[in-house]
């Protein structure tokens, strides 16, 4: 018998382009490449073919990214278009853009190409399919709405950092770190008599400081360094959120089933809240006016409502939390094993939808409308829009560690991730959604408190 196929061959500059970063990439008969590691990328071939004298990146997803770091997507000035193929949690996809470009959107999958099982496209990249038998869906677990090719670069030094300290509980001793903003070495340490479980910051003159194996808070000036002030408790005190409107804390206190109010500015109890449970994850919402908790033994979600009579309500029971927030009358709960997140109505308790994450979801971080999430398994930040409930952007965070805290940088519009395990942090303008410094730290971070740099009395 004789008989003829037909399949797409991948042009030899584009093969050149990516064998340049990744030799020993199979480049398949059927037009699917795939590097050393088994990542995977589908080639979208343009209407129009642009002839240059050298292949290179016209716009990558995420900025900032190249060939070598395995973006989401690349347009290449050829206009050609490099599509990475997205496993999230078994669904087996690729980028969720709500306006893809022009030379994505006129573009044309091989029309042999074998794709992987189960794997689904974004309605939205309907039209690179072609007579491919292929399912299509609205929700693929990430979409980005906003695609950004371009931004405004900012380089290190980050002007709100300069003069700052930055005080650091490592979780792995009893110091406190004291580390300059531009510099990875601590200056100096203050000794403490346990290891610190939480730390706050407060007026920018004040430490709040609770220990794994103590019933004392201690307060720290900062004018000095020195403990001022030792808080007893009738339990271990453990996390602490700040009201900085009404200058309150409150403190969490599991093992008593209680969260203390305490005032900021008499630095003492002002009273005890009873609770259901054992207090874990404690958070204030933005406006103050409710806290939120897990009870650790049974992953319940409390809230208590501070401007009625502290009423206490019960959400229901959601598995391994790892994090929760609240904004815009909805409740976020994220499931670190799961990569999950469930969004319930406040005011009816009802779930609304559940969404799929990044890997490993540990920390949730609120500002404005946005929703940003933590992921350590793939060590990215992912971004919210709370009204949509759509994922907008996603920026990786190039450290190479298991990130594992998100804390606001105070009269700012910066974040900054940090790492429990390894000394690396990196600081994301909130404004520009973008990461604007990644630096190298002598010690991992537990805790941190980033404040105007005191004139200590010595």
């Amino acid at each position: 018998m004789a008989g003829s196929a037909l399949s797409a061959e991948v042009p030899q500059d584009v093969k050149d382009f990516i064998t340049k970063d990744f030799a020993g990439t199979d480049f398949r008969f059927d037009g699917a490449i795939i590097l050393p590691d088994n990542t995977m990328y589908l080639l979208v071939y343009p209407s129009k073919i642009v002839d240059v004298d050298a292949i290179k990146e016209k716009n990558v997803y995420p900025v900032g990214q190249v060939m070598k770091n395995k973006p989401d997507m690349i347009i290449l000035n050829n206009g050609y278009t490099l599509l990475k193929v997205i496993n999230i949690n078994g669904k087996k996809t690729v980028l969720n853009v709500a306006n893809p470009p022009d030379e994505l959107q006129s573009g044309l999958l091989s029309q042999d190409i074998l794709l992987p099982k189960g794997f689904v496209i974004p309605t939205s990249l309907k039209g690179i399919i072609g007579d491919l038998d292929v399912d299509i869906t609205d929700d693929t677990g990430l979409r980005i709405d906003n695609l950004k090719f371009t931004v405004a670069k900012r380089t290190t030094p980050v002007p709100e950092l300069e003069s700052k300290s930055f005080y650091i509980a490592p979780g792995v001793n009893r110091n406190i770190q004291v580390v300059g903003s531009n510099s990875k070495i601590a200056a100096y340490a203050l000794e403490q008599d346990a290891v610190i479980n939480d730390i706050k910051g407060w007026d920018g003159k004040f430490l709040l400081v609770t220990y794994f194996d103590s019933h004392i808070m201690n307060v720290i000036s900062l004018m000095d360094e020195k403990i001022i002030k030792e808080v007893p408790f009738d339990e271990i005190p453990e996390q602490i959120v700040i009201d900085k409107e009404n200058k309150l804390a409150y403190i969490s206190s599991g093992s008593s089933s209680s969260i203390y109010v305490f005032d900021l500015e008499k630095m003492t109890k002002k009273r005890q809240l009873k609770i259901n449970g054992k207090c874990d994850k404690l958070i204030l919402t933005d406006d103050g006016k409710k806290i939120f908790y897990v009870d650790r033994n049974k992953n319940d979600i409390w809230s208590i409502e501070l401007d009625n009579k502290y009423k206490l309500t019960n959400f229901g029971t959601f598995p391994n939390i790892s994090d929760i927030a609240y904004v815009n009358g909805k409740i976020y709960v994220i499931s670190r094993t799961r990569a999950r997140m469930a969004i319930v109505d406040y005011a009816s308790k009802e779930l609304i939808k559940e969404i799929y994450t990044c890997e490993k979801p540990v920390k949730l971080y609120v500002h404005a409308d946005d929703l940003y999430i933590l992921g350590a398994s793939e060590n990215i930040v992912e971004i919210i829009d709370t009204k949509s409930d759509l994922i907008t952007d996603k920026l990786y965070l190039d450290t190479e560690s298991f990130a594992t805290n998100i804390t606001p940088i105070e009269n700012t519009e910066l974040i900054m991730v940090t790492n429990a395990k390894a000394g690396m942090y990196s600081v994301i303008d909130t404004i520009e959604k973008d990461i604007v410094k990644t630096s190298p730290l002598e010690v991992p971070v537990r805790a941190i408190v980033v404040t105007d740099r005191v004139k200590t009395i010595k």
